[in-house]
């Protein structure tokens, strides 16, 4: 016969571990609830304005996406609201209604807008010159930019470009879009290209150019290679809230919206007041 002290002895453990539990699961919860709260508090801003003004404008096709990139947009533009800020187009956002363009999410002013105007050695965008010569009618800051493919003719590349944009005082200097790596390439005769046609551009032009790139191939391919440039960089990071000293334009969301385009576009920050901006552009 066994003794009846073991058993009461699991018991006691058995109670024991629920108690631990419960406290653990009793724990858990109230850092979570945490959590939420403090997140919540943290995007209040951009919360107050997806619920006041888009919660009966999205549709149900990709709502939670869109709406976390609604409340990080009105967060990060409310966060930075004394920047000017603008966008990037190309002929993937169609026929655009110029007289409708003015802010991006219902409230902040568009202060400049780049354009695409050329791609690789080929052809420049489809929308380049219905595009150009609207922005001219706006208040806006208008600049052009190429997107550059790496394993084409670097001096074709900028050739083309020279022969499309005709940039004048008033408007940005000419940029670099570069994100792709080479196929053909090694990552040496990649930036042999891109200095070339930085060279190109900037001799035809008289001003330096800007290069615009992600974050990631900033750091390991140009930082420090191209450092007498100015930086426009993309991270859509939605844990990243603050611009780098070394980034002039941040491109934070491609997912903005602003009446008069349809679909989603690009939103910028600039890394400045409104009096260097205007530093920046050509003839100052």
């Amino acid at each position: 016969m066994k003794p009846k002290y073991k058993k009461t002895i699991i018991k006691k453990a058995k109670k024991k571990n629920t108690i631990i539990k419960k406290f653990f699961l009793y724990f858990t919860g109230v850092l979570l609830l945490l959590a939420f709260f403090t997140t919540a508090y943290h995007y209040r801003n951009g919360l107050a304005y997806y619920l006041g003004f888009k919660s009966n404008k999205t549709s149900k096709a990709s709502v939670e996406k869109q709406r976390l990139a609604d409340v990080r947009n009105y967060q990060l533009l409310s966060k930075y609201e004394f920047n000017p800020v603008g966008i990037d187009i190309s002929e993937y956002q169609g026929n655009i209604l110029w007289d409708s363009v003015s802010v991006i999410e219902n409230n902040f002013p568009i202060r400049f807008i780049f354009v695409r105007a050329t791609v690789g050695m080929d052809r420049p965008d489809r929308k380049f010159a219905e595009n150009w010569i609207a922005l001219k009618n706006t208040a806006c800051i208008r600049g052009a930019y190429h997107y550059y493919r790496p394993d084409e003719n670097s001096t074709l590349q900028a050739e083309l470009f020279i022969k499309n944009v005709v940039l004048k005082n008033g408007d940005f200097p000419p940029v670099l879009d570069i994100e792709q790596m080479p196929k053909k390439q090694t990552m040496v005769q990649l930036k042999v290209g891109i200095k070339n046609w930085l060279e190109l551009v900037e001799n035809h032009y008289g001003v330096k150019p800007i290069i615009y790139s992600g974050e990631t191939y900033y750091k390991h391919f140009l930082k420090e290679d191209f450092s007498e440039y100015t930086f426009w960089i993309a991270n859509y990071n939605f844990f990243v809230e603050n611009l780098k000293p070394d980034w002039r334009f941040w491109q934070f969301t491609e997912k903005g919206s602003v009446k008069g385009i349809s679909g989603f576009v690009d939103i910028n920050i600039f890394n400045g007041t409104d009096a260097e901006l205007q530093l920046m552009i050509i003839g100052n």
